[in-house]
């Protein structure tokens, strides 16, 4: 039986995640905030992802769900202390796990991770500069660490969705949420559920000749 670590899976893509893999009998552990996480942790704070990642052991999948907004606002308005949360948990977060868990993967010659980024991270959404920007550099960050991992029969993918209906989006701001809704061809929000598909897959055996890719999701948005 292989195990997965997904970051944020208590709620939103993150527990559509974790519903979808444990259907194809992958044990999955949940790294949280929230009340109930399997591991219950700040994946912002690097010393306690460490210390999970060591009383886990080795895993052979993490997916990083783990995400926030931000304020919205242009960008001569945003706090500084909300600036440098949304990368702390988006960027930071990500690369704390990664750095945690990827060791283990090298060592055993297979591994999955699939990083969440978002079309705001290609296209840049108005009023959402922290957030696109933090996803941005997911994307980097995943194109970088896949090339790194190209030859360990580990491999690093990211995926970029539209508006996904979590409870993270119900938080954003109506005028910012109606514009980045009405981007969508198929005029409707995506469902938690049709992004696990996609993430399954790349967590898979399905997937071996793809890493440091961006996998669009988005009702049509995506124009590159």
């Amino acid at each position: 039986m292989r195990t997965a670590v997904v970051t944020g899976g208590c709620s939103g893509i993150g527990a559509a995640v974790t519903t979808r893999l444990s259907a194809d009998g992958v044990k999955v552990l949940t790294l949280d905030l929230a009340e109930g996480a399997d591991l219950r942790l700040d994946v912002t704070d690097a010393t306690a992802v460490r210390a999970a990642a060591a009383r886990v052991g080795a895993v052979d999948i993490l997916v990083n769900s783990a995400g926030v907004v931000g304020p919205a606002a242009p960008l001569w308005e945003i706090p500084i202390d909300g600036w440098t949360r949304t990368f702390a948990v988006n960027v930071n977060g990500t690369f704390n796990a990664c750095q945690a868990f990827v060791p283990g993967m090298i060592a055993a010659g297979w591994g999955r991770i699939v990083n969440i980024a978002s079309m705001a991270g290609k296209d840049g959404n108005p009023n959402m500069s922290p957030y696109s920007a933090s996803k941005a550099a997911v994307i980097a960050l995943t194109k970088s660490l896949g090339k790194e991992l190209a030859t360990t029969g580990v491999l690093a993918n990211a995926i970029a969705p539209a508006v996904i209906e979590t409870p993270m989006n119900a938080d954003t701001a109506p005028e910012a949420l109606a514009h980045i809704t009405g981007l969508i061809p198929m005029r409707r929000v995506g469902q938690p559920a049709e992004v696990a598909e996609l993430i399954a897959w790349l967590c898979s055996d399905k997937v071996s000749f793809s890493t440091g890719a961006v996998y669009d999701i988005s009702g049509g948005r995506a124009s590159y």
